[in-house]
């Protein structure tokens, strides 16, 4: 492996940003090597915020990616736009609002079916906020999800019911957590609780675990809590759960995909000061069977799934607060795990999420940092020799 990391001195004038360019070779027997590098332009924005979450699509519907960033956490801030200019960098920005708000997540979906991407945004113990888009990416405020003085740390947008709109999942910290149902143009006013009342539930995916044709929960939990499974009846009751972890984690994200390929849907955890784990699924719904692929004992915030080096197997990338962030590869249908430290900064990273930034088909890596730069690294092909 060879890491190098040089200065970019022309910013030594600036207000401090980032300025380090990382070069992150892998040289393995395996199908190709991999390298992610990010500089000072890849960054969004200036400016250090409170940041807590970030989300990409096409906002402006031009073909390219852009991106949208939540600030604040519990103190107000500016949530902010930022637009592509086609070849992977974010040259305009705008903010999403003149309000400042206690932000901790954001979502990109067509909340009102008019064939452009809205924006839902978290808040904690504020209104929730469904910005509507004009189509060429200029936004209004013109609704509100949820209970307007929640906790809230996580949002997820889905269609859980099966009626053809996106619909809005709440995880609230230390309160009920939410489904809040879409009527098809945008309006959020039936809402449908899940978990317990006293769950600290951080995040929450949604797949269909039990291959019964309907959506299922899945809850990651703080605080020393269970983590559970909860299935779905058809009717939205989320009766039945299925408890996975050790009982007493401390997780603060999670992820589902089929990491070993045999058809069952395994969880990937992100916990707090323990290691990382993966449970895999099987026909019995008991994801009894565990492994640790990253054994240590970081904060981790923050974690996402992709095939980044396009082997046919899905990999991690796993978000750290004061230390490191890393990607896992996936070597042997997720039976061993190839970690790569993905910089040597010691950020918060509250969120990473996968996206092409530069169109050239290989997920990017997107890094969502409170008090620190948003930065983003790009997936480079290294031919072998």
């Amino acid at each position: 492996m060879v890491f190098t990391k040089s200065i970019d001195t022309k910013a030594k004038n600036m207000k401090p940003i980032l300025t380090i360019i990382f070069f992150l070779t892998i040289a393995t027997s395996y199908s190709q090597n991999i390298e992610f590098k990010t500089t000072s332009r890849q960054i969004f924005g200036s400016e250090k915020e409170r940041s807590a979450s970030i989300n990409a699509g096409d906002i402006d519907n031009d073909g390219d990616i852009d991106v949208v960033v939540a600030n604040g956490r519990h103190w107000p801030a500016q949530n902010k736009v930022f637009f592509n200019n086609g070849f992977g960098l974010f040259s305009v920005s705008m903010p999403l609002d003149q309000i400042s708000e206690t932000s901790y997540a954001t979502e990109l979906a067509d909340f009102d079916n008019d064939g452009d991407l809205d924006i839902a945004v978290g808040n904690d113990r504020a209104p929730n906020v469904i910005y509507m888009n004009n189509g060429r990416g200029i936004f209004s405020r013109v609704n509100y999800f949820g209970n307007d003085n929640a906790p809230t740390r996580n949002i997820k947008s889905v269609d859980i019911d099966g009626d053809g709109d996106i619909d809005i999942l709440i995880t609230n910290r230390g309160a009920v957590n939410e489904i809040c149902l879409n009527n098809g143009k945008g309006n959020f006013d039936q809402i449908i609780t899940f978990g317990e009342e006293d769950d600290s539930t951080i995040d929450v995916e949604t797949d269909d675990i039990n291959k019964d044709g309907f959506i299922d929960l899945i809850l990651a939990n703080r605080d020393e809590q269970q983590n559970f499974i909860y299935l779905n009846d058809g009717n939205l009751n989320f009766i039945s759960k299925i408890p996975f972890g050790t009982g007493s984690d401390e997780t603060r994200s999670i992820a589902i995909g089929d990491l070993n390929h045999d058809d069952f849907l395994d969880i990937v955890t992100a916990n707090i000061g323990e290691p990382n784990y993966i449970y895999f699924g099987d026909k019995d719904l008991s994801f009894s069977k565990s492994l640790v692929f990253d054994n240590s004992d970081d904060d981790s915030y923050s974690l996402s799934l992709a095939d980044l080096d396009l082997d046919g197997q899905m990999d991690i990338i796993i978000g750290n607060s004061e230390s490191p962030n890393n990607v896992f590869l996936n070597r042997e249908n997720g039976e061993k795990w190839e970690k790569i430290q993905l910089a040597d900064a010691n950020f918060d990273t509250y969120d990473v999420i996968i996206a092409d930034l530069n169109g050239d088909k290989r997920p990017d890596i997107i890094e969502c940092n409170s008090d620190e730069l948003n930065l983003f690294y790009i997936n480079l092909k290294i031919n072998k020799n």
